[in-house]
């Protein structure tokens, strides 16, 4: 499976036979307009900065996009919505916010979104067998970078992969405070992420990838 980060919370998973976009975001995030194709869309909550459906095109337009809890099986992707929220209140100061187990070449991708709190035992439960853990981690409207340091504990991925943080597209904490909290020295930004079952390591790493250039 390759992992592309498209900026802010946005993903592309390709695998072999199927491809998912995880929260594409419209206008006003500062990263370049979104032109995709993908088997299925999840999206996390309601915000024009996750949700912007129309820039991606449907492989098969009969495959509707994911927009909250439910088990799915899309294209021979199994994909499991989680219900969470975007604060500590039960969603009573953000709103709700579901994170998705996406299972793509027999390798587990959770997206967080905009998760606003530590994790349950039930989301835990549900989204325990994580491989690869795509985790917001630039404050503000989401969990703060010490929050998401123990929402990686929680969930112990093989593979951590920081989104939803400030770059020169976005004024968010960067990721760098996350890594120092996670007790993670350099790590050097590539530009797309290719994993197999067979290649995931046996303790947890984290990886960054390239943002894509800001809007000209």
């Amino acid at each position: 499976m390759d992992i592309t980060w498209l900026g802010h919370s946005c993903f592309r998973l390709r695998a072999r036979d199927a491809s998912v976009v995880t929260d594409p975001y419209g206008r006003g995030t500062g990263y370049p307009a979104l032109r995709l194709t993908a088997d299925a869309v999840t999206v996390s909550h309601q915000h024009p900065h996750h949700n912007f459906v129309d820039a991606v095109q449907l492989a098969d337009r009969r495959l509707r996009c994911l927009e909250g809890p439910g088990e799915y099986e899309i294209a021979g992707a199994m994909i499991n919505g989680v219900a969470t929220y975007r604060d500590k209140q039960k969603g009573a100061q953000h709103g709700k916010n579901t994170a998705y187990l996406v299972t793509l070449d027999d390798v587990r991708v959770c997206h967080l979104g905009d998760l606003g709190h530590a994790l349950s035992a039930e989301q835990i439960d549900a989204l325990k067998d994580a491989d690869v853990l795509l985790v917001p981690v630039g404050g503000v409207c989401t969990i703060s970078p010490v929050e998401a340091v123990e929402v990686v504990s929680q969930l112990e991925p093989k593979l951590v992969i920081p989104m939803h943080y400030g770059t020169p597209n976005v004024q968010l904490e960067s990721a760098e405070r996350f890594c120092r909290e996670l007790g993670v020295a350099e790590v050097v930004p590539q530009a797309r992420l290719t994993v197999t079952r067979g290649s995931l390591p046996d303790d947890t790493q984290v990886v960054l990838l390239t943002p894509p250039e800001a809007r000209r």
